[in-house]
Order: structure tokens, then C-alpha cells, then sequence
């Protein structure tokens, strides 16, 4: 009893995101373990506990009392009683018995209702009201009923063939407020004239249906069609054109004679068929053999009618069938209608039996459901239960609490549906507000809320629980700081030291408006600044094909003897030549977008670079590439071409970073030593590096830069998982696939938790994820049909490793509808094998499985380290990303 009061008190206060119950629970265990050790049904071990809750509380009032008589609270709030009325061998008898859990037939019944009704009568029920007959049978009636009120659902039965037991999946329904007033005792008079009118509707009802099945299934043999049709088809036969010949002389008469042609043959036979040899000289240059045309040369002729007709008829006889026929089917069309009214109305006259006033006086509201998924001997269990205060339905599984629906209850409770059904109702008394209603201080008049309901001792012991639990927070806080810290130091890389500017005088303007300090610029200040805006006055210039092209005047020196000259084609540039030191240059990166998008800046900007020398060049060129920068960033392109793979700074742009991690990523590109191949790149290289080393500190926080930059490798690398996995997923390699779309997602969920922008389209990746699950389960399922001892093993194998372990990744979210059906479908693919015969070890192997399977804990199991990712370039990533993509617009996946 202590450990269930602690165990209560932490469901109510503690900070704990779940509470661990393993020390009430293996009390319990040792409490109720059977003499066979065998797995306890819910059921029985719910009755145990109750048993067990109400022998302790009756100790504790035994202890407690003052002369008074014992209050057991377990027998006041979960018992009532019921009064069994009968004959049995001619004589009559009243007992009163006490109940807690009210067990109900599921079988054979399609609500709450019907259920109740067939418990609360045994046997020959007529006998109960006459005085003199020899039959046997008794009645229930509820002459005290608990606050609350527990149904146990059989939804359990034993095999006799089979030998063993079997779950119940028929669907049964029960209502959110159930009114017991036809079962009390006090009302039993009444509810007997209104169950012997429904006996009578009912036998009506039967003989009504059965007259309105002979009107819809018509005929003696055994095909049968709603008499309506067959009068409308007699009609229509009757009024067809009649002919004279039989259908048979017809096509004889039409079929032509050896050698000739047929008197009267349709133009379209006679081109089809050709002359015959007969009719044509063997001299003429247009004979040919004849062909034969089996579709074509037994066509029906045109004059032969498309439905079957009568052969003789008169006027007279055809006006007469038809006055028949149309009043015959008018007849039976209002028959049906009448019976189909008749049949309604009496069901509406059932369901409104009990709705009178006198008999919605005792409401029950439904408060908790308890679930049971899977079969007889194997499955998992979870709980609704209403929120009162909040007016919503609550899930709970395992260490999962989730907002849910009363559809959601339906489909998961009533049954029928998938191997999911309720085998515990509970109601509560809805005129006992004491249930529900908040608890008050009855000093300061204010509500009691959490911890503030519980008894001191419980309330202290909660604190220490909550003490200890923030404890272990700081504990972990610490120790994850200590490991990012060390992530840090390892991956931080010492560049070079660049060569130290002049220093910089208090006041002076932002880096990007302060003259280089190089001897590269002699301009001044405000000299860059009439530039500038001279420049931006101008009209663009030439395209891309004229940005490396320089008048003769303006020819580069010859290479030195250090020196190397390398004709590169850039796409998107064109053609030209290089002139750099050996090593001076890396090809690679000469071929990125980035470089690319550098290049045809400065190209672009060379006018203003002649003109105003090579500061003013620079603040061109950074112009033109940040507006060509932006403009990709608001376009929105298909999915084969997404910006963010060729530009950092697009991605940027797009997640709003700051304007100094921008200026800052746009300087380092244009400061690139692999842009020293001519002069005027060489010279914006070296404003740009000279723009970089006035940037002070308290400018730019390298931290945030950090930061924002490896979350753009973050997105990168999230981008290889996706495009990986995808090529595997198309090669059907669906093993391999798997963990890199399992990377993909998680990665890609923590980016889209930063912004919209950060990652991938979230449904792309979860469906082919999910693909993955339901074609691995697939294969693995077949594997263990095949029977053979290896091809079972690697089935489990799949299904312990790879599925197994990643379904909590798919209940994590209760807001994904697809992934927990596809969760159920796997489910329930492997609960349908209990009910098929198998080998022993087969079935054990199966028994020791299937837990694993249903285990509905969200609680995400370690996993594999991420799959090792080739190094792409830019150029190829982006390249095999969009090959990737344009594939899967061509072949849509189901569901997309």
C-alpha cells in the first residue's frame, strides 16, 4: 500500500516527464503470482488488485474505527449490488449479490446495450412472470449501483478445435453517457411491458424484412434480382422491335455459299474481305488470295437487333402486356416503399423505448477506456481517460500522455477494425460531482491543485523526488556541456596567421565603408564612395561571355618561371586562362557555384575597376553578387534545383541570418586565394582579404558565425543522407536505404525545428522512410512463412535490428496519421499469423517475438552510428541531387 500511495502521489506532482512504477509493480507480481507461473489476463489480475486494495483498506478500518461501523472507500466507490430473481424446477427465488467488475458477452452483440440486456436475463424469461410453469430462468436487477461502474468486455474465447484461446475483434459499440434506468430494480415493471413491446416490434420487424427480401431477391433459382428489374426488363423486352426469323436462320440465311459473295454484304465486309477468286480473272494484276478474317467476316449483321425480341407480336397483345407491366412494377415499387417505411419507423420506435424521462434519470458518463492490441496470448495494452476540468480524451501509453479525440477512441475501442479493441469500460456516476470536482482549502477558500491535494507526508515526499530529479538534471546539463565543449576544441583548426593590419582608430566607419590599408588602393574615402554610386548609375555590362575578356592594352604580363598558365572551363562562364603559382590554385573549387557567381561578378565589374582602380571594382563586383545572391534566395524553384546546395549565403538569406554573418561570408569568399589567376581578380582578392582583417571583434560574433555556418553543414550532410538513401530506395536496396532515410529525417526534424527553411520537405523524407519499414516488414514476413529455419531467422533478424527499433521514431508523433497506420499494418501482419496453424518452434519463436512488436513505447533505442557519407563536391552533390529528385517527379510515390 506505501509504494502505491508513492507511486499515485508522483503521478499527480512530480516534474518527471514519466514515473517509473517497477517497485509497486514487482510487489504486485510476488502479491498475485499464480501457482502455474503463467502470464495473468488483465482481467484476473485487475480483480487481484481490487481484491487486494479492499482487504488492505479494510485492515487500515478495522485499526481506524471508533466503535463505528468500517468505511471501506474500494467498497464504496467500485461495489454495488444486484438482486438475481428466478425459477428454478417451478419454484421462485430472490438473492441479492454483491459485484465489482460486471462481466459482458461481446459475442454475438453489436452494442453496450444488447450486452447488458442478455446479462441481466438467464433462460426462459416468461416463466419469471406467471405462477404456475416448471421452466427455469432468472433476472438481474441493479438495486444499488457504485459511483463507479466497471464493465469487463469478454473478449476472450477458447478454441476447442484448436486447443487454444482466441481474441474476439467483433466491433461493439458503447456510448460516452449510458442511462441504466431499464436495469434498476425500482423500474423493473416498466421496463417489462417496454422489453415485451420491443419482443413484439421485433417479431414484427422480422416478418416485415423477410416480406421486403422477397420483393429484392425475386426468382426460384439461384441467381435472384429485385422484382422491379424483372418487370422493367420484361417491359423492355416486350416493346423491342420484333422480328420474324430465328436468330439462328438469320446468320444461316446471311452466311455466304461456297466460291460466292453473299447477295447482301455490307460495304465495310466486302472491303474487308476482297473479291473472291471466282469473280476475278486470273489475268488481273489486283488479284490476291483470300484472307480469313475470323473477328471480321462473323460480324453480326447490321439488321440483326443488339437484344432479343419477340418474334410475333400485335399491337393489341403488346398494349396489353404494357398496361400490365407498368401497373405491376408501379405496384411493387410502392409495396417496397411501404415496407421499407414500415421497417424504419419501427426502428426508430426501439431506439426511442427508453427515452422518456422516467427513464433517463441515472446517467453514467463514460470515463476511462482500456485497450488491449494484438491476439489471446500476446499484445499490448493502453488507456483513455477523460479530462473533466480540460473537457478532452487523454491517451496513455506507457510513458507516452497525448491530447486525443473521441474518433480516435472509436476506432482503437470499438473493434473490427485492425486487431485493437476495448476490453474495459468504465463509467462514473455523472450526478456524483464529488468524482470530479476540484478539491478546496477550507481555510483560504482557494482550489487545491497538484501536490497542494496530497496528504503532507506524500506532498514531502514528492518534493525530495523532485529535489533529486533537478539534481540529476544539473548533472546532465554539466556533463553535456563538458562533452560539446570537448566536440568544440577537437574540431576547432588553427588557420594562418593573416598578415596584421594597421591599426584602427576609435570612431573610424564599419570595415566594408573603411579604405583598404593596402598599397592596392590609393583612393580615398570619400574618392570610393562618388565611385560606388558612379558605378551603380551605370548600365550593366556585358554577359558572362565577356568576363574574363580584356582589351589589348590591358593584356597581363607574361606568366614568371614560378608561374603556370591552365585553360579551365567554368559552366556557366565559359573558357579562358589562368595564370597562377603552382599549387597557387585549387580545380575543384574553381568548378563550385560560388566561384563561379565570384567570377562573373568581377568580369562584370571591370569597367569601374579600369575606371576607378580596384577598391571600387570590389564594391561592384560584391554588389552584383549579393543582388544575384537575393534574387535566387526569393525565387522558388522546383525541388530538382534548390539554391541552398549551391550558396550558403542563399541559405542564409532564406533563415534570416544576420547581416554581419552575411557580409562576413560574402568577404571570405571574394578574399579566396584560388581568385589570384589575373590581375584585377588578384587585386579584388586583396581589397577583400584587407576588408576582412579590419573586422573587429565586438563586429561579427564568431561564435553565431559558427553556429550558423555549421548548421549549413548540417544541412549539406542532411542532403547526402536524403539523396543516398533515395538512390537505394530506387535500387530497391530498401536495407540500405533505411538507415540513411532514418539520419535524413532526424537531422532534417532538428534543422526544421530552427526554421521552415532549414531543411528538407518533411513528408518527402517520412514517406519513403516509411516505405522502407512497410517493404522490409514485407520481405521479413515472407521469409517467416517460408518455414525454413534460416530464412526465419532472417526475418526476425530484419525485424529485431531494423524494424523493431524504429517504430517509436514513427509513434513519437501522434500528429502523423500515416506513419501510425503503417505502424498497425506491420502490426497486425504479424498478429494474424496466431491464428494460423504452424510449427511448435515457429510458434515459440513468434510468442517471444511479438512483445517486442507491440511494445508501444515511444522511448527512442539507440541506434547504429550514421552511415559513412562520400565527399561530394558542390558541383556533383548538386549535380546527383537533382538527377535524384527528377526521378521521383516522373514516378510519383503513392500518397505523395
Amino acid at each position: 500500500m506505501r509504494e502505491l500511495r508513492y507511486l499515485f502521489a508522483l503521478l499527480v506532482g512530480s516534474k518527471r516527464k514519466y514515473v517509473d512504477p517497477s517497485r509497486a509493480v514487482e510487489i504486485l507480481k510476488d502479491a498475485f503470482k499464480s501457482n502455474d507461473s503463467q502470464q495473468q489476463d488483465v482481467s484476473e489480475f485487475t480483480h487481484k488488485l481490487l481484491d487486494w486494495l479492499e482487504d488492505a483498506f479494510q485492515i487500515k478500518a478495522e485499526e481506524e474505527r471508533d466503535g463505528e461501523k468500517p468505511k471501506n472507500p474500494m467498497v464504496e466507490l467500485f461495489y454495488g449490488r444486484f438482486l438475481a430473481v428466478g425459477v428454478l424446477e417451478g419454484k421462485k427465488f430472490e438473492n441479492t449479490e454483491m459485484f465489482g467488475q460486471y462481466p459482458l458477452q461481446v459475442n454475438g452483440f453489436k452494442d453496450l446495450h444488447e450486452c447488458l440486456e442478455a446479462a441481466m436475463i438467464e433462460g426462459e424469461i416468461e416463466s419469471l412472470h406467471s405462477e404456475n410453469s416448471a421452466k427455469s430462468g432468472q433476472e438481474h436487477w441493479f438495486t444499488e449501483l457504485p459511483p463507479v461502474l466497471t464493465f469487463e468486455l469478454s473478449r476472450f474465447e477458447f478454441n476447442q478445435a484448436l486447443g487454444r484461446p482466441e481474441k474476439i475483434h467483433n466491433k461493439l459499440e458503447f456510448p460516452p453517457i449510458l442511462y441504466l434506468d431499464r436495469y434498476m430494480h425500482k423500474n423493473r415493471e416498466i421496463t417489462r411491458i417496454k422489453r415485451d413491446e420491443i419482443k413484439r416490434l421485433k417479431e414484427y420487424l422480422t416478418v416485415l424484412q423477410q416480406r421486403l427480401e422477397r420483393y429484392l431477391s425475386y426468382g426460384s433459382g439461384p441467381k435472384r434480382f429485385p422484382l422491379v428489374d424483372v418487370l422493367q426488363y420484361a417491359l423492355e423486352f416486350a416493346s423491342s422491335k420484333p422480328v420474324c426469323t430465328s436468330p439462328v436462320d438469320d446468320l444461316g440465311a446471311s452466311a455466304p455459299a461456297s466460291g460466292t459473295l453473299p447477295a447482301q454484304t455490307s460495304p465495310s465486309t466486302v472491303e474487308q474481305q476482297g473479291p473472291s477468286s471466282s469473280d476475278v480473272p486470273s489475268t488481273s494484276p489486283v488479284q490476291r488470295s483470300v484472307i480469313h478474317k475470323p473477328f471480321t467476316q462473323s460480324r453480326i449483321p447490321p439488321d440483326l437487333p443488339m437484344h432479343p425480341a419477340p418474334r410475333h407480336i400485335t399491337e393489341e397483345e403488346l398494349s396489353v402486356l404494357e398496361g400490365c407491366l407498368h401497373r405491376w412494377r408501379t405496384e411493387v415499387e410502392n409495396d417496397t416503399r411501404d415496407l421499407q417505411e414500415s421497417i424504419s419507423r419501427i426502428h426508430r420506435t426501439i431506439d426511442l423505448m427508453y427515452s422518456d424521462k422516467t427513464m433517463v434519470q441515472v446517467p453514467y458518463r463514460l470515463h476511462a477506456v482500456l485497450v488491449h492490441e494484438g491476439q489471446a496470448n500476446a499484445g499490448h495494452y493502453w488507456a483513455y481517460i477523460y479530462d473533466h476540468h480540460q473537457n478532452r480524451w487523454m491517451k496513455y501509453n506507457d510513458i507516452s500522455v497525448t491530447k486525443s479525440t473521441w474518433e480516435e477512441l472509436e476506432r482503437d475501442s470499438f473493434g473490427g477494425y485492425r486487431n485493437a479493441s476495448a476490453y474495459c469500460l468504465m463509467y462514473i456516476n455523472d450526478k456524483e460531482q464529488f468524482l470530479i470536482q476540484e478539491e478546496f482549502n477550507k481555510e483560504t477558500g482557494q482550489i487545491l491543485v497538484g501536490m497542494d491535494t496530497l496528504p503532507s507526508d506524500l506532498r514531502d515526499y514528492v518534493k525530495e523526488d523532485n529535489k533529486r530529479f533537478e539534481k540529476e538534471l544539473e548533472e546532465w546539463d554539466a556533463e553535456l556541456a563538458q562533452k560539446a565543449q570537448q566536440e568544440k576544441l577537437l574540431s576547432q583548426i588553427p588557420r594562418a596567421p593573416a598578415p596584421s593590419p594597421a591599426p584602427v582608430q576609435a570612431g573610424e566607419p564599419e570595415y566594408l565603408e573603411q579604405p583598404s590599408r593596402t598599397d592596392i588602393s590609393k583612393h580615398l574615402k570619400e574618392d570610393s564612395v562618388q565611385a560606388i554610386n558612379k558605378a551603380l548609375a551605370e548600365q550593366e555590362d556585358r554577359g558572362p561571355e565577356a568576363i574574363m575578356d580584356t582589351s589589348s592594352d590591358n593584356a597581363p604580363a607574361q606568366p614568371a618561371p614560378n608561374q603556370r598558365v591552365v585553360e579551365v572551363a567554368i559552366p556557366d562562364v565559359g573558357t579562358f586562362v589562368i595564370e597562377a603559382e603552382e599549387g597557387g590554385y585549387d580545380d575543384e573549387v574553381m568548378l563550385t557555384p560560388n566561384m563561379q557567381g565570384i567570377i562573373m561578378a568581377i568580369g562584370k565589374a571591370r569597367n569601374v575597376y579600369d575606371r576607378c582602380g580596384p577598391e571600387a571594382g570590389f564594391f561592384k563586383a560584391i554588389k552584383l553578387e549579393y543582388t544575384r545572391l537575393l534574387k535566387l534566395a526569393q525565387e522558388d524553384p522546383p525541388p530538382e534545383c534548390d539554391y541552398r546546395l549551391r550558396h550558403a549565403i542563399v541559405y542564409f538569406i532564406q533563415n534570416q541570418a544576420p547581416k554581419k554573418i552575411i557580409e562576413r561570408t560574402l568577404l571570405e569568399q571574394f578574399g579566396d586565394h584560388n581568385l589570384s589567376f589575373d590581375e584585377r581578380c588578384r587585386n579584388i582578392m586583396k581589397v577583400a582579404q584587407a576588408k576582412l582583417e579590419m573586422i573587429k571583434p565586438d563586429e561579427v560574433n564568431m561564435e553565431e558565425y559558427e553556429r550558423w555556418h555549421q548548421d549549413y553543414r548540417n544541412f549539406r550532410e542532411t542532403t547526402m543522407f536524403l539523396m543516398v538513401g533515395l538512390e537505394f530506395f530506387q535500387k530497391k536496396s530498401y536495407m540500405e536505404a533505411l538507415l540513411y532515410l532514418i539520419y535524413a529525417y532526424q537531422n532534417n526534424k532538428e534543422l526544421l525545428s530552427k526554421g521552415p527553411y532549414r531543411g528538407h520537405d518533411e513528408e518527402l523524407i517520412s514517406h519513403y522512410r516509411r516505405e522502407c519499414l512497410l517493404k522490409l516488414n514485407e520481405h521479413a514476413a515472407a521469409l517467416f512463412e517460408s518455414g525454413d529455419d534460416q530464412e526465419v531467422n532472417n526475418g526476425l533478424i530484419i525485424m529485431n535490428e531494423l524494424i523493431v527499433p524504429c517504430l517509436p521514431l514513427l509513434l513519437v508523433d501522434e500528429m502523423e496519421e500515416k506513419d501510425i497506420v503503417a505502424v498497425e499494418d506491420m502490426r497486425n501482419r504479424w498478429c494474424s499469423y496466431l491464428g494460423q496453424e504452424m510449427e511448435p518452434n515457429l510458434q515459440e519463436k513468434l510468442t517471444d517475438f511479438l512483445p517486442k512488436l507491440l511494445d508501444c513505447s515511444t522511448e527512442i533505442k539507440g541506434f547504429n552510428d550514421p552511415p559513412k557519407l562520400p565527399s561530394y563536391s558542390t558541383h556533383e552533390l548538386c549535380e546527383r541531387y537533382a538527377r535524384i529528385m527528377l526521378s521521383l517527379s516522373r514516378t510519383p510515390a503513392d500518397g505523395r
